[in-house]
Protein backbone atom coordinates (compact mmCIF):
# COMPACT_ATOMS: atom_id res chain seq x y z
CA UNK A 1 0.00 0.00 0.00
CA UNK A 2 2.83 2.39 0.83
CA UNK A 3 4.42 1.62 -2.53
CA UNK A 4 1.15 2.55 -4.25
CA UNK A 5 0.91 5.85 -2.37
CA UNK A 6 4.53 6.71 -3.21
CA UNK A 7 3.94 5.88 -6.86
CA UNK A 8 0.85 8.07 -7.03
CA UNK A 9 2.57 10.90 -5.20
CA UNK A 10 5.72 10.92 -7.33
CA UNK A 11 4.23 10.05 -10.69
CA UNK A 12 4.80 12.86 -13.19
CA UNK A 13 1.74 12.15 -15.33
CA UNK A 14 -0.64 15.06 -14.61
CA UNK A 15 -4.03 13.50 -15.29
CA UNK A 16 -4.31 10.85 -12.54
CA UNK A 17 -2.92 13.09 -9.82
CA UNK A 18 -5.39 15.94 -10.31
CA UNK A 19 -8.26 13.81 -9.03
CA UNK A 20 -6.29 12.75 -5.96
CA UNK A 21 -5.46 16.39 -5.24
CA UNK A 22 -9.10 17.29 -5.81
CA UNK A 23 -10.33 14.64 -3.36
CA UNK A 24 -7.74 15.69 -0.79
CA UNK A 25 -8.63 19.39 -0.66
CA UNK A 26 -12.38 18.98 -1.05
CA UNK A 27 -12.62 17.06 2.22
CA UNK A 28 -11.41 20.13 4.11
CA UNK A 29 -13.55 22.63 2.20
CA UNK A 30 -16.70 20.54 2.59
CA UNK A 31 -16.24 20.03 6.33
CA UNK A 32 -15.44 23.67 6.99
CA UNK A 33 -18.59 24.91 5.24
CA UNK A 34 -20.84 22.21 6.68
CA UNK A 35 -19.76 23.05 10.23
CA UNK A 36 -21.52 26.41 9.85
CA UNK A 37 -24.97 24.91 9.23
CA UNK A 38 -24.73 21.56 11.03
CA UNK A 39 -24.64 23.31 14.41
CA UNK A 40 -27.82 25.33 13.96
CA UNK A 41 -30.25 22.44 14.47
CA UNK A 42 -28.45 21.38 17.66
CA UNK A 43 -28.61 24.79 19.38
CA UNK A 44 -31.92 24.09 21.21
CA UNK A 45 -30.36 20.95 22.74
CA UNK A 46 -27.24 22.89 23.77
CA UNK A 47 -29.45 25.43 25.57
CA UNK A 48 -30.41 22.74 28.05
CA UNK A 49 -26.91 21.33 28.38
CA UNK A 50 -25.29 24.70 29.13
CA UNK A 51 -28.24 26.43 30.80
CA UNK A 52 -28.30 29.32 28.31
CA UNK A 53 -31.12 31.20 26.61
CA UNK A 54 -31.56 31.41 22.83
CA UNK A 55 -29.75 34.73 22.54
CA UNK A 56 -26.66 33.44 24.33
CA UNK A 57 -26.49 30.00 22.70
CA UNK A 58 -26.30 31.48 19.21
CA UNK A 59 -22.76 32.59 20.08
CA UNK A 60 -21.82 28.96 19.41
CA UNK A 61 -22.45 29.68 15.73
CA UNK A 62 -21.27 33.30 15.84
CA UNK A 63 -17.89 32.46 17.40
CA UNK A 64 -17.07 30.04 14.57
CA UNK A 65 -18.19 32.49 11.89
CA UNK A 66 -16.09 35.36 13.24
CA UNK A 67 -12.91 33.28 13.46
CA UNK A 68 -13.51 31.68 10.06
CA UNK A 69 -14.14 34.93 8.17
CA UNK A 70 -10.92 36.46 9.55
CA UNK A 71 -8.88 33.45 8.46
CA UNK A 72 -10.55 33.38 5.03
CA UNK A 73 -9.31 36.92 4.46
CA UNK A 74 -5.80 36.24 5.79
CA UNK A 75 -5.30 32.95 3.94
CA UNK A 76 -3.03 34.47 1.30
CA UNK A 77 -0.75 36.08 3.88
CA UNK A 78 -0.46 32.93 5.99
CA UNK A 79 0.33 30.96 2.85
CA UNK A 80 3.20 33.32 2.10
CA UNK A 81 4.45 33.14 5.68
CA UNK A 82 4.37 29.36 6.19
CA UNK A 83 3.98 27.82 2.74
CA UNK A 84 0.61 26.69 1.43
CA UNK A 85 0.82 22.96 2.13
CA UNK A 86 2.20 23.45 5.63
CA UNK A 87 -0.41 26.06 6.48
CA UNK A 88 -3.21 23.89 5.06
CA UNK A 89 -2.13 20.94 7.22
CA UNK A 90 -1.77 23.14 10.32
CA UNK A 91 -5.28 24.53 9.70
CA UNK A 92 -6.63 20.99 9.31
CA UNK A 93 -5.05 19.94 12.60
CA UNK A 94 -6.44 22.98 14.44
CA UNK A 95 -9.91 22.35 12.99
CA UNK A 96 -9.81 18.69 14.08
CA UNK A 97 -8.56 19.48 17.60
CA UNK A 98 -11.25 22.16 17.91
CA UNK A 99 -13.90 19.60 16.84
CA UNK A 100 -12.75 17.10 19.47
CA UNK A 101 -12.69 19.73 22.21
CA UNK A 102 -16.09 21.17 21.23
CA UNK A 103 -17.66 17.72 21.59
CA UNK A 104 -16.21 17.40 25.10
CA UNK A 105 -17.15 20.91 26.30
CA UNK A 106 -18.78 20.98 29.75
CA UNK A 107 -19.25 24.72 30.19
CA UNK A 108 -20.47 27.46 27.90
CA UNK A 109 -17.19 29.46 27.92
CA UNK A 110 -15.33 26.28 26.97
CA UNK A 111 -17.64 25.75 24.01
CA UNK A 112 -17.13 29.32 22.75
CA UNK A 113 -13.33 28.99 22.99
CA UNK A 114 -13.34 25.65 21.19
CA UNK A 115 -15.61 26.97 18.43
CA UNK A 116 -13.23 29.90 17.89
CA UNK A 117 -10.41 27.35 17.60
CA UNK A 118 -12.48 25.40 15.08
CA UNK A 119 -13.11 28.55 13.06
CA UNK A 120 -9.42 29.48 13.04
CA UNK A 121 -8.64 26.10 11.54
CA UNK A 122 -11.64 25.81 9.22
CA UNK A 123 -11.70 29.29 7.69
CA UNK A 124 -8.50 28.94 5.67
CA UNK A 125 -9.43 25.56 4.23
CA UNK A 126 -12.00 27.12 1.86
CA UNK A 127 -9.94 29.64 -0.17
CA UNK A 128 -6.82 27.46 -0.22
CA UNK A 129 -8.85 24.52 -1.56
CA UNK A 130 -10.26 26.75 -4.30
CA UNK A 131 -6.79 28.08 -5.23
CA UNK A 132 -5.29 24.57 -5.33
CA UNK A 133 -8.09 23.28 -7.56
CA UNK A 134 -7.69 26.14 -10.02
CA UNK A 135 -3.95 25.47 -10.29
CA UNK A 136 -4.28 21.70 -10.47
CA UNK A 137 -6.73 21.53 -13.37
CA UNK A 138 -5.63 22.76 -16.83
CA UNK A 139 -7.16 25.96 -18.21
CA UNK A 140 -9.72 24.18 -20.38
CA UNK A 141 -11.06 22.36 -17.30
CA UNK A 142 -11.38 25.40 -15.01
CA UNK A 143 -15.17 25.24 -15.22
CA UNK A 144 -15.13 21.63 -14.05
CA UNK A 145 -12.71 22.52 -11.24
CA UNK A 146 -15.09 25.18 -9.92
CA UNK A 147 -18.03 22.79 -10.33
CA UNK A 148 -16.26 20.33 -8.05
CA UNK A 149 -15.44 23.11 -5.58
CA UNK A 150 -19.09 24.15 -5.60
CA UNK A 151 -20.11 20.66 -4.49
CA UNK A 152 -18.36 21.48 -1.24
CA UNK A 153 -19.32 25.07 -0.59
CA UNK A 154 -22.89 25.05 -1.98
CA UNK A 155 -24.08 21.51 -1.23
CA UNK A 156 -22.62 21.38 2.29
CA UNK A 157 -25.02 24.00 3.76
CA UNK A 158 -27.97 21.93 2.48
CA UNK A 159 -26.65 18.66 3.89
CA UNK A 160 -25.60 20.20 7.22
CA UNK A 161 -29.10 20.57 8.75
CA UNK A 162 -30.06 17.02 7.72
CA UNK A 163 -26.90 15.45 9.14
CA UNK A 164 -27.05 17.64 12.23
CA UNK A 165 -30.69 16.80 12.89
CA UNK A 166 -30.11 13.04 12.58
CA UNK A 167 -26.96 13.04 14.73
CA UNK A 168 -28.56 15.21 17.40
CA UNK A 169 -31.76 13.14 17.57
CA UNK A 170 -30.03 9.74 17.59
CA UNK A 171 -26.57 10.21 19.14
CA UNK A 172 -26.62 13.57 20.91
CA UNK A 173 -25.26 17.00 19.94
CA UNK A 174 -21.54 16.20 20.66
CA UNK A 175 -21.57 13.94 17.60
CA UNK A 176 -22.04 16.89 15.23
CA UNK A 177 -18.40 17.62 16.16
CA UNK A 178 -17.09 14.06 16.52
CA UNK A 179 -18.26 13.19 12.99
CA UNK A 180 -15.49 15.47 11.66
CA UNK A 181 -12.67 13.38 13.09
CA UNK A 182 -12.45 10.37 10.69
CA UNK A 183 -12.92 12.56 7.61
CA UNK A 184 -10.33 15.05 8.85
CA UNK A 185 -7.76 12.29 9.39
CA UNK A 186 -8.33 10.94 5.88
CA UNK A 187 -8.13 14.45 4.44
CA UNK A 188 -4.85 15.25 6.23
CA UNK A 189 -3.20 12.06 5.01
CA UNK A 190 -4.29 12.75 1.43
CA UNK A 191 -3.08 16.35 1.53
CA UNK A 192 0.29 15.23 2.92
CA UNK A 193 0.68 12.66 0.13
CA UNK A 194 -0.70 14.39 -2.93
CA UNK A 195 -0.58 18.20 -2.50
CA UNK A 196 2.66 20.10 -3.20
CA UNK A 197 3.58 23.77 -3.20
CA UNK A 198 4.38 25.11 -6.69
CA UNK A 199 7.73 26.79 -7.17
CA UNK A 200 6.29 30.18 -8.12
CA UNK A 201 4.62 30.77 -4.75
CA UNK A 202 6.33 33.50 -2.77
CA UNK A 203 7.57 32.30 0.60
CA UNK A 204 8.36 34.27 3.72
CA UNK A 205 7.65 37.87 4.79
CA UNK A 206 10.22 40.46 5.83
CA UNK A 207 7.93 42.28 8.23
CA UNK A 208 4.71 41.22 9.97
CA UNK A 209 1.90 43.71 9.35
CA UNK A 210 0.76 43.93 12.98
CA UNK A 211 -1.40 47.01 12.48
CA UNK A 212 -3.12 45.43 9.49
CA UNK A 213 -3.81 42.22 11.43
CA UNK A 214 -5.35 44.16 14.33
CA UNK A 215 -7.48 46.42 12.12
CA UNK A 216 -8.69 43.48 10.05
CA UNK A 217 -9.46 41.28 13.07
CA UNK A 218 -11.35 43.95 15.03
CA UNK A 219 -13.12 45.24 11.91
CA UNK A 220 -14.41 41.83 10.77
CA UNK A 221 -15.28 40.83 14.34
CA UNK A 222 -17.36 43.98 14.69
CA UNK A 223 -19.04 43.42 11.32
CA UNK A 224 -19.97 39.83 12.14
CA UNK A 225 -21.24 40.76 15.61
CA UNK A 226 -23.39 43.63 14.32
CA UNK A 227 -24.95 41.54 11.55
CA UNK A 228 -25.73 38.60 13.84
CA UNK A 229 -26.88 40.63 16.89
CA UNK A 230 -28.51 43.64 15.28
CA UNK A 231 -32.04 42.25 15.02
CA UNK A 232 -32.36 41.03 18.60
CA UNK A 233 -31.00 44.38 19.88
CA UNK A 234 -33.33 46.48 17.64
CA UNK A 235 -30.46 47.64 15.47
CA UNK A 236 -29.56 51.32 15.85
CA UNK A 237 -31.97 51.80 18.73
CA UNK A 238 -29.28 50.01 20.72
CA UNK A 239 -26.23 52.13 21.72
CA UNK A 240 -24.09 48.98 21.46
CA UNK A 241 -25.05 48.43 17.81
CA UNK A 242 -24.81 52.12 16.92
CA UNK A 243 -21.35 52.72 18.36
CA UNK A 244 -20.23 49.27 17.29
CA UNK A 245 -21.15 50.17 13.71
CA UNK A 246 -19.23 53.45 13.94
CA UNK A 247 -16.11 51.73 15.34
CA UNK A 248 -16.36 48.91 12.78
CA UNK A 249 -16.59 51.39 9.91
CA UNK A 250 -13.54 53.24 11.25
CA UNK A 251 -11.59 49.99 11.67
CA UNK A 252 -12.36 48.71 8.16
CA UNK A 253 -11.75 52.11 6.56
CA UNK A 254 -8.47 52.39 8.44
CA UNK A 255 -7.53 48.89 7.33
CA UNK A 256 -8.15 49.73 3.66
CA UNK A 257 -6.04 52.91 3.91
CA UNK A 258 -3.24 51.16 5.80
CA UNK A 259 -3.08 48.19 3.43
CA UNK A 260 -3.11 50.33 0.28
CA UNK A 261 -0.90 53.27 1.22
CA UNK A 262 1.20 52.45 4.31
CA UNK A 263 2.05 48.75 4.71
CA UNK A 264 4.98 47.46 2.66
CA UNK A 265 3.76 43.86 3.03
CA UNK A 266 -0.04 44.09 3.45
CA UNK A 267 -1.98 41.40 5.24
CA UNK A 268 -4.67 41.62 2.51
CA UNK A 269 -3.83 42.26 -1.14
CA UNK A 270 -6.55 44.82 -1.93
CA UNK A 271 -4.86 45.79 -5.19
CA UNK A 272 -6.50 42.73 -6.73
CA UNK A 273 -9.67 44.83 -6.95
CA UNK A 274 -8.04 46.78 -9.78
CA UNK A 275 -8.97 43.78 -11.92
CA UNK A 276 -12.42 44.83 -13.29
CA UNK A 277 -13.53 41.27 -13.91
CA UNK A 278 -12.76 40.26 -10.33
CA UNK A 279 -14.34 43.43 -8.96
CA UNK A 280 -17.63 42.86 -10.79
CA UNK A 281 -17.62 39.20 -9.81
CA UNK A 282 -17.25 40.15 -6.14
CA UNK A 283 -20.25 42.52 -6.41
CA UNK A 284 -22.39 39.71 -7.85
CA UNK A 285 -21.25 37.12 -5.30
CA UNK A 286 -22.13 39.54 -2.48
CA UNK A 287 -25.73 39.84 -3.70
CA UNK A 288 -25.83 36.13 -4.51
CA UNK A 289 -24.76 35.33 -0.93
CA UNK A 290 -27.51 37.54 0.48
CA UNK A 291 -30.22 35.71 -1.45
CA UNK A 292 -29.01 32.11 -1.23
CA UNK A 293 -27.72 31.98 2.34
CA UNK A 294 -30.72 33.99 3.46
CA UNK A 295 -32.92 31.26 2.00
CA UNK A 296 -30.92 28.62 3.87
CA UNK A 297 -31.89 30.47 7.05
CA UNK A 298 -35.50 31.30 6.22
CA UNK A 299 -36.76 27.95 4.85
CA UNK A 300 -35.99 25.85 7.97
CA UNK A 301 -37.57 28.65 10.03
CA UNK A 302 -40.70 28.43 7.89
CA UNK A 303 -41.00 24.64 8.04
CA UNK A 304 -40.37 24.43 11.78
CA UNK A 305 -42.35 27.44 12.98
CA UNK A 306 -45.37 27.34 10.66
CA UNK A 307 -45.51 23.73 9.48
CA UNK A 308 -44.29 22.28 12.81
CA UNK A 309 -41.67 20.00 11.23
CA UNK A 310 -39.01 18.48 13.52
CA UNK A 311 -35.38 19.47 12.87
CA UNK A 312 -34.52 16.41 10.80
CA UNK A 313 -37.60 16.71 8.58
CA UNK A 314 -36.99 20.44 8.14
CA UNK A 315 -33.51 19.61 6.90
CA UNK A 316 -34.85 16.99 4.50
CA UNK A 317 -37.04 19.61 2.82
CA UNK A 318 -33.83 21.28 1.56
CA UNK A 319 -32.46 18.06 0.05
CA UNK A 320 -34.05 18.46 -3.43
CA UNK A 321 -32.02 21.63 -3.87
CA UNK A 322 -28.84 19.77 -2.97
CA UNK A 323 -29.67 16.85 -5.29
CA UNK A 324 -30.36 19.19 -8.21
CA UNK A 325 -27.05 20.95 -7.49
CA UNK A 326 -25.12 17.70 -7.55
CA UNK A 327 -26.74 16.67 -10.84
CA UNK A 328 -26.22 20.02 -12.61
CA UNK A 329 -22.74 20.97 -11.39
CA UNK A 330 -20.79 18.71 -13.79
CA UNK A 331 -23.07 19.77 -16.66
CA UNK A 332 -22.27 23.43 -16.01
CA UNK A 333 -18.58 22.59 -15.74
CA UNK A 334 -18.67 21.01 -19.19
CA UNK A 335 -20.69 23.85 -20.74
CA UNK A 336 -18.40 26.62 -19.48
CA UNK A 337 -16.01 26.44 -22.45
CA UNK A 338 -18.83 26.31 -25.01
CA UNK A 339 -21.36 28.95 -23.92
CA UNK A 340 -20.91 32.64 -23.10
CA UNK A 341 -20.58 32.75 -19.27
CA UNK A 342 -22.95 35.71 -19.04
CA UNK A 343 -25.68 33.80 -20.87
CA UNK A 344 -25.25 30.89 -18.46
CA UNK A 345 -25.51 33.19 -15.44
CA UNK A 346 -28.62 34.94 -16.77
CA UNK A 347 -30.23 31.54 -17.37
CA UNK A 348 -29.45 30.58 -13.77
CA UNK A 349 -30.78 33.91 -12.48
CA UNK A 350 -34.01 33.40 -14.42
CA UNK A 351 -34.53 29.89 -13.02
CA UNK A 352 -33.76 30.89 -9.43
CA UNK A 353 -35.87 34.05 -9.73
CA UNK A 354 -38.83 31.96 -10.90
CA UNK A 355 -38.40 29.61 -7.93
CA UNK A 356 -38.59 32.58 -5.54
CA UNK A 357 -41.71 33.77 -7.36
CA UNK A 358 -43.24 30.33 -6.77
CA UNK A 359 -42.22 30.34 -3.10
CA UNK A 360 -43.97 33.69 -2.74
CA UNK A 361 -47.36 31.99 -3.20
CA UNK A 362 -47.22 29.48 -0.34
CA UNK A 363 -49.95 29.18 2.30
CA UNK A 364 -50.03 27.87 5.87
CA UNK A 365 -51.53 24.66 4.46
CA UNK A 366 -48.43 24.05 2.30
CA UNK A 367 -46.75 20.67 2.50
CA UNK A 368 -43.63 19.02 1.17
CA UNK A 369 -45.31 18.53 -2.22
CA UNK A 370 -45.57 22.32 -2.55
CA UNK A 371 -42.03 23.15 -1.39
CA UNK A 372 -39.69 20.40 -2.58
CA UNK A 373 -40.34 20.70 -6.38
CA UNK A 374 -39.69 24.45 -6.18
CA UNK A 375 -36.42 23.89 -4.36
CA UNK A 376 -35.41 21.34 -6.99
CA UNK A 377 -35.93 24.02 -9.64
CA UNK A 378 -33.87 26.45 -7.58
CA UNK A 379 -31.08 23.90 -7.26
CA UNK A 380 -31.06 23.50 -11.04
CA UNK A 381 -30.37 27.19 -11.58
CA UNK A 382 -27.82 27.81 -8.82
CA UNK A 383 -24.82 26.07 -10.47
CA UNK A 384 -25.22 28.21 -13.59
CA UNK A 385 -24.62 31.24 -11.38
CA UNK A 386 -22.07 30.13 -8.83
CA UNK A 387 -19.80 27.91 -10.93
CA UNK A 388 -19.73 30.30 -13.87
CA UNK A 389 -19.21 33.35 -11.67
CA UNK A 390 -16.38 31.87 -9.60
CA UNK A 391 -14.62 30.58 -12.72
CA UNK A 392 -14.96 33.83 -14.62
CA UNK A 393 -14.05 36.09 -11.68
CA UNK A 394 -10.75 34.32 -10.99
CA UNK A 395 -9.82 33.52 -14.60
CA UNK A 396 -7.60 36.59 -15.06
CA UNK A 397 -5.91 36.45 -11.64
CA UNK A 398 -2.23 35.50 -11.68
CA UNK A 399 -1.26 32.23 -10.05
CA UNK A 400 0.81 34.09 -7.43
CA UNK A 401 -2.28 36.01 -6.26
CA UNK A 402 -4.78 33.17 -6.58
CA UNK A 403 -4.98 32.29 -2.87
CA UNK A 404 -5.47 35.95 -1.89
CA UNK A 405 -8.12 36.45 -4.58
CA UNK A 406 -9.94 33.26 -3.59
CA UNK A 407 -9.90 34.45 0.02
CA UNK A 408 -11.45 37.81 -0.86
CA UNK A 409 -14.01 36.17 -3.16
CA UNK A 410 -15.11 33.82 -0.38
CA UNK A 411 -15.03 36.66 2.16
CA UNK A 412 -17.61 38.64 0.20
CA UNK A 413 -19.72 35.54 -0.28
CA UNK A 414 -19.74 34.92 3.48
CA UNK A 415 -20.38 38.58 4.29
CA UNK A 416 -23.27 38.48 1.82
CA UNK A 417 -24.57 35.40 3.61
CA UNK A 418 -24.38 37.15 6.99
CA UNK A 419 -26.16 40.18 5.57
CA UNK A 420 -28.77 37.78 4.21
CA UNK A 421 -29.28 36.20 7.65
CA UNK A 422 -29.61 39.61 9.31
CA UNK A 423 -31.87 40.98 6.56
CA UNK A 424 -34.18 37.95 6.57
CA UNK A 425 -34.54 37.93 10.36
CA UNK A 426 -35.28 41.66 10.44
CA UNK A 427 -37.73 41.54 7.54
CA UNK A 428 -39.55 38.52 9.00
CA UNK A 429 -40.00 40.26 12.35
CA UNK A 430 -41.00 43.66 10.96
CA UNK A 431 -43.28 42.35 8.20
CA UNK A 432 -45.03 39.99 10.62
CA UNK A 433 -45.80 42.93 12.91
CA UNK A 434 -47.10 45.05 10.01
CA UNK A 435 -49.34 42.31 8.63
CA UNK A 436 -50.54 41.35 12.11
CA UNK A 437 -51.59 44.94 12.78
CA UNK A 438 -53.45 45.09 9.46
CA UNK A 439 -55.21 41.73 9.88
CA UNK A 440 -56.14 42.51 13.49
CA UNK A 441 -58.18 45.52 12.36
CA UNK A 442 -60.58 43.06 10.70
CA UNK A 443 -61.11 41.04 13.89
CA UNK A 444 -64.06 42.90 15.40
CA UNK A 445 -67.71 42.52 16.32
CA UNK A 446 -68.81 43.17 12.73
CA UNK A 447 -66.76 40.28 11.32
CA UNK A 448 -69.24 37.39 11.47
CA UNK A 449 -66.58 34.74 10.79
CA UNK A 450 -64.39 35.99 13.63
CA UNK A 451 -67.33 36.19 16.03
CA UNK A 452 -68.46 32.66 15.13
CA UNK A 453 -64.91 31.32 15.61
CA UNK A 454 -64.69 33.10 18.99
CA UNK A 455 -67.95 31.62 20.30
CA UNK A 456 -67.20 28.16 18.94
CA UNK A 457 -63.74 28.06 20.52
CA UNK A 458 -65.02 29.46 23.82
CA UNK A 459 -67.75 26.84 23.93
CA UNK A 460 -65.37 23.96 23.29
CA UNK A 461 -62.91 25.20 25.89
CA UNK A 462 -65.71 25.61 28.45
CA UNK A 463 -66.79 22.02 27.78
CA UNK A 464 -63.23 20.87 28.59
CA UNK A 465 -63.30 22.35 32.07
CA UNK A 466 -62.35 26.00 31.73
CA UNK A 467 -64.47 28.64 33.43
CA UNK A 468 -66.50 31.07 31.33
CA UNK A 469 -63.91 33.83 31.82
CA UNK A 470 -60.96 31.55 31.13
CA UNK A 471 -62.58 30.12 27.99
CA UNK A 472 -63.21 33.63 26.60
CA UNK A 473 -59.59 34.65 27.26
CA UNK A 474 -58.23 31.44 25.76
CA UNK A 475 -60.51 31.82 22.73
CA UNK A 476 -59.12 35.30 22.06
CA UNK A 477 -55.59 33.91 22.41
CA UNK A 478 -56.36 31.21 19.82
CA UNK A 479 -57.69 33.80 17.38
CA UNK A 480 -54.61 35.96 17.94
CA UNK A 481 -52.42 32.92 17.30
CA UNK A 482 -54.20 32.25 14.01
CA UNK A 483 -53.80 35.89 12.97
CA UNK A 484 -50.10 35.80 13.88
CA UNK A 485 -49.61 32.64 11.86
CA UNK A 486 -51.25 34.17 8.80
CA UNK A 487 -49.25 37.39 9.24
CA UNK A 488 -46.02 35.42 9.42
CA UNK A 489 -46.97 33.45 6.31
CA UNK A 490 -47.54 36.68 4.38
CA UNK A 491 -44.18 37.95 5.65
CA UNK A 492 -42.43 34.83 4.29
CA UNK A 493 -44.11 35.43 0.92
CA UNK A 494 -43.01 39.07 0.92
CA UNK A 495 -39.42 37.98 1.55
CA UNK A 496 -39.56 35.54 -1.36
CA UNK A 497 -40.75 38.29 -3.70
CA UNK A 498 -37.98 40.61 -2.50
CA UNK A 499 -35.40 37.91 -3.21
CA UNK A 500 -36.88 37.53 -6.69
CA UNK A 501 -36.36 41.25 -7.33
CA UNK A 502 -32.83 41.01 -5.94
CA UNK A 503 -32.02 38.43 -8.62
CA UNK A 504 -33.53 40.69 -11.26
CA UNK A 505 -31.09 43.40 -10.12
CA UNK A 506 -28.24 40.97 -10.80
CA UNK A 507 -28.98 40.83 -14.55
CA UNK A 508 -27.55 44.24 -15.57
CA UNK A 509 -24.54 43.70 -13.29
CA UNK A 510 -23.83 40.34 -14.92
CA UNK A 511 -24.05 41.89 -18.38
CA UNK A 512 -21.36 44.40 -17.37
CA UNK A 513 -18.84 41.71 -16.38
CA UNK A 514 -16.10 41.70 -19.03
CA UNK A 515 -15.38 38.31 -20.58
CA UNK A 516 -11.68 37.69 -21.37
CA UNK A 517 -10.87 37.52 -25.05
CA UNK A 518 -9.45 34.04 -24.60
CA UNK A 519 -12.72 32.77 -23.15
CA UNK A 520 -14.72 34.44 -25.92
CA UNK A 521 -12.47 32.86 -28.52
CA UNK A 522 -12.93 29.42 -26.97
CA UNK A 523 -16.70 29.84 -27.11
CA UNK A 524 -16.54 30.97 -30.76
CA UNK A 525 -14.37 28.03 -31.76
CA UNK A 526 -16.67 25.60 -29.95
CA UNK A 527 -19.69 27.00 -31.79
CA UNK A 528 -17.97 26.52 -35.16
Amino acid sequence: MRFLFNWLRDKKDYAPNKWLVCAAVMVGAFMSVMDVSIVNVALPHMMGSFGQNLSAITWVATAYSIAAVIMVTMAGWWTTLLGRKKFYLISFVIFTVGSILAGTAHTFPEMIIYRILQGIGGGSLIPISQAILRETFPKKEQGMAMAIFSMGVVVAPAIGPVAGGWLTDNLGWPWIFYVNIPFALIGMVMVFLFVHDPEYLKRGVKKIDTVGILLLSFGLTGLQTILERGQEMSWFESPFIFWGTVLTALMLSGMVYWELFVSSEPIVNLRIFKNPQFMMGVCVILLFGIAIYGTTFILPQFTQRLLNYPAFQAGLVLMPRALALICCLPIVGKLYNHVDPRIMMIFGITVVGYSYYDLGHLAVTAGQANIMPVLFIMGTGLPFIFVTLSTLSLSTISRENMTSAAGLFNLFQQVGGNIGYALMATMLDRYTQIHHAFLATHINAWNTSAVAMYHQAAGLLHQHGLSAGQSRTASLALINGAVTKQAEMIAYNDISFMMMFLFIVLVPIVLMIPVPKAAAAEVHVAEM
